[in-house]
């Protein structure tokens, strides 16, 4: 079955040449545009779109709002954050909106196709130039702060338990995966985000994936 595509943003001409790059893949079918964030919203819902690529600065409503509305519905898109916003704080708000990928229009040519069948399997997507950004600045952090690499702070177990949350994998799931119980993973869940002083899973995603440890 083909992935269904709503494209969100409010240029014409950029949704003009994302449909013409996505309707070269037999695997793709564009079902709808949006030209605000409340449109995307609404054509989500009619649509039932698998994967929305949104734009962060729409009017009406901006894309990482309309992305939350989204996810709260009863069947949510993935969506894919498509914008010039580079830095670590739009990067942030989109994950704790609950965006699986975020692309540079730079490079959509390039990771597109890639970003959607990862997303539209759960799987996080990020351009190549997200995560090098992200990665250089947490670098300089350490650096400024005397650290060194916060991630040898982390058992192996830890680790593991790390990339799969990050990955999307529920608590319950992480336990079927490791074959250990539900406690034994809130627990190392419970260690790592204290040793690398994070607060919640976008924050655990943020760090995967200035470590490369997700794509």
């Amino acid at each position: 079955m083909k992935l269904k595509v709503l494209i969100a943003d409010d240029h014409g001409v950029v949704r003009k040449g994302l449909r013409l790059l996505l309707e070269q893949y037999s695997e793709i079918e564009v079902v709808g545009e949006a030209a605000n964030g409340r449109e995307a919203v609404r054509h989500a819902a009619e649509l039932a779109p698998d994967i929305v690529l949104m734009d962060v600065a729409m009017p009406l409503l901006n894309g990482i709002d309309a992305a939350e509305q989204i996810r709260k519905t009863e069947n949510p898109a993935g969506i894919i954050m498509l914008t010039m916003h580079a830095d670590e704080s739009y990067v942030l708000r989109a994950l704790n909106a609950g965006v699986k990928g975020y692309l540079l229009k730079e490079s959509a040519e390039e990771d597109l196709l890639r970003a959607i069948k990862a997303v539209a399997q759960d799987r996080p997507f990020f351009s190549p130039a997200i995560t090098q950004s992200l990665l250089e600045d947490y670098m300089r952090v350490l650096k400024q702060e005397g650290l060194s690499d916060s991630f040898e702070l982390l058992t192996s177990r830890e680790r593991e338990v790390l990339q799969l949350l990050a990955e999307g994998k529920s608590n319950k799931e992480v336990a079927t995966i490791l074959d250990v119980s539900l406690y034994t993973v809130e627990s190392h869940r419970t260690n790592l985000m204290q040793k690398l002083n994070l607060h919640n899973t976008a924050e655990i995603v943020l760090y995967a994936v200035r470590k490369n440890l997700v794509r």
